[in-house]
């Protein structure tokens, strides 16, 4: 490969294809040419908020095949598969130590370079030393590439502390059946085989989707969801509700769902600005908790990829789409009309030699 093809923001919502130079190749890093990328709820984000300025190249759910590595790497080789996260904690500031290690500055910095909409992506040092992981032979590409996602996803699940080993199974509720909500079930279900979950989605086909893929009940919000929850739970509420919708409607909602003692954990943003509006007594008579949850750290990374190894988790029914970079509209167009799950980028058409 010659030159890089990159999916670039030009500013707002719009991006286009565009060439660049290939990245150089440092020591400590490695060089990967793109396997799949997938498509998160953080990019739609950034480009519907305008977040992400001109020339930004996005996309950090990433699966490559190792084209160059620099001086001193010893772990990979050309050719090796490779699943790696964008951010590293340093591991030695207050938060790190606190446990808070996705809220040290050190993590804030991106480890993808341009970033991983690209036919190639150089990975910095930190990254390949600490989190790297080479994709074993019997794991898909479409099943790696969950890695970081999916790190975020039992990172809340942690937070939330559900026991799993006292009298009777625990109930957790995920609100939303989207991509995210649906991992979080799957996630749930690998890591704590005895919690029953509960998915809520207002679309039936998400509904029955989160049946197929393992949910105890799926409901409608409002009073068919506190019915499900109130015949998994004998009446007490969820052990912990995940809000993958965003917003002061849906931490009302969340809030309602919980037993006494309960925890809501937030995984989504809610508009700019808004403020949560629930009755406080509500929290303080009845012990409950609200807990916000960002990214995943080497741990939550490190635990998800042995998941996925193992075959304990498989997300690869999430995946509804795949298309190459050049698609890249299109992918995006399918999420915003809620018509894919999750979308998987290939190398550009350029790149697989297969250009019109």
């Amino acid at each position: 490969m010659h030159a890089n093809h990159v999916v670039a923001c030009l500013g707002g919502d719009k991006t286009a294809l565009e060439t660049r130079p290939l990245p150089d190749v440092g020591p400590g890093e490695l060089l990967l040419d793109l396997r799949v990328v997938g498509f998160c709820g953080t990019d739609l984000f950034k480009l519907d908020t305008g977040a992400a300025g001109p020339g930004t190249v996005l996309g950090h759910e990433l699966v490559g095949e190792v084209a160059a590595v620099g001086g001193g790497v010893t772990g990979f080789k050309p050719g090796d598969r490779v699943a790696v996260p964008h951010h590293v904690p340093c591991g030695e500031c207050l938060v790190c130590r606190r446990g808070n290690e996705t809220m040290c500055e050190t993590f804030r910095e991106n480890l993808m370079a341009p970033g991983g909409f690209a036919d190639a992506v150089l990975i910095k040092a930190r990254a390949t030393a600490q989190a790297a992981h080479k994709v074993p032979d019997g794991v898909s590409d479409e099943a790696a590439v969950f890695v970081e996602p999916a790190a975020c996803v039992l990172r809340g699940v942690n937070r939330a502390e559900i026991d799993t080993q006292g009298s009777g199974d625990a109930v957790a509720v995920v609100q939303g059946g989207g991509s995210m909500g649906l991992l979080h079930l799957l996630v749930l279900k690998a890591a704590l085989p005895g919690c029953r979950v509960v998915v809520v989605d207002p679309q039936a086909d998400r509904r029955d989707l989160a049946l197929k893929l393992g949910a105890d009940a799926a409901a409608e919000p409002g009073e068919a969801a506190l019915a499900a929850v109130g015949n998994l739970s004998g009446g007490a509420g969820a052990d912990a509700v995940f809000d993958t919708v965003g917003g002061a409607g849906p931490l009302r909602a969340a809030l309602a769902l919980t037993r006494q003692g309960g925890s809501v954990v937030l995984f989504a943003h809610a508009p700019d600005g808004q403020a949560a509006d629930f009755d406080l007594n509500d929290l303080f008579k009845y012990e409950r908790r609200i807990l916000g949850t960002y990214s995943g750290a080497l741990r939550e990374q490190g635990a998800v990829f042995d998941l996925i190894a193992s075959g304990a988790l498989d997300p690869t029914p999430l995946v509804t789409h795949k298309m190459p970079l050049d698609d890249f509209q299109t992918g995006l167009d399918l999420v915003r009309q809620r018509k894919a799950l999750k979308v998987l980028f290939t190398p550009s058409r350029a790149a697989q030699g297969t250009e019109a």
